[in-house]
């Protein structure tokens, strides 16, 4: 843990890098998602919403989590369009305050990444669980189904903070009774060979896990969605 922790707080120092305001929990000025790949129109969608990680900061567009996600969807036989809302250095707040515009479109899944840049910062806990409620409540009652991601605070803020921080995404989950991943980074964070060269994103590979790790988590929601509602017109 002490390791993953380590190797977290150079991960989120980077996320947050690209952030105009380090003291303050002002989002920045929200750039349009990516469709990762087009599909047709009438094809339901999986929104990624998240940062710097989610953005694919440093790797090839074809390289990133949510491209990676649509590759498998295709090679499975699922109708999905993928977007990446990833905007590098967003906090929760960004995230809640261009979650409308995320949304729009026939939106099935919502995956949420967010929180290493309120972590980096020391923002208050309350707020990241309050902003990543809102992003909840509002996608279940337009009945999209959530994957929550949890991630964990770098240790200089202390071990009450960091504990309180990571509770958080429990505490949700469990409250909302959605899909959760306990740690995005798993088994990425603090290994120098899953990095980029400034060790401070995952690099080709580490996004490759990452995708795994996701994917164990979505494919079980995938059961009754657009390759279903397929066999279902036959």
């Amino acid at each position: 843990m002490a390791r993953i922790l380590a190797g977290l707080f150079v991960v989120v120092v980077s996320v947050s890098c690209a952030q105009p305001d380090a003291r303050t929990d002002r989002a920045p000025a929200p750039a349009l998602p990516t469709t990762v790949e087009r599909a047709p129109s009438a094809a339901p969608r999986i929104v990624f919403l998240g940062d710097s990680l989610t953005a694919g900061f440093g790797l090839d567009a074809d390289a990133s989590v949510p491209s990676l996600v649509q590759k498998r969807l295709r090679e499975r036989g699922y109708d999905y369009t993928v977007v990446n809302a990833g905007v590098s250095g967003d906090t929760s707040a960004g995230g809640l305050n261009r979650l409308d515009w995320s949304l729009e479109g026939d939106v099935e899944i919502l995956v949420i990444e967010l929180g290493a840049n309120d972590g980096l910062r020391g923002l208050p806990v309350a707020n990241l669980k309050r902003n990543l409620a809102q992003i909840i409540t509002t996608a279940r009652a337009r009945r999209i189904r959530v994957v929550l991601t949890g991630m964990e605070a770098p240790p200089n803020f202390g071990a009450a903070y960091t504990s309180e921080f990571r509770d958080v995404y429990r505490q949700l989950a469990r409250e909302h009774d959605v899909t959760f991943v306990p740690f995005y980074l798993d088994g990425v964070a603090g290994i120098p060979d899953l990095n980029l060269g400034d060790g401070l994103h995952p690099n080709t590979e580490g996004s490759r896990v990452i995708e795994r790790t996701i994917w164990a988590a979505l494919e079980p929601l995938l059961a009754n969605g657009a390759r279903g509602r397929e066999s279902a017109t036959r």
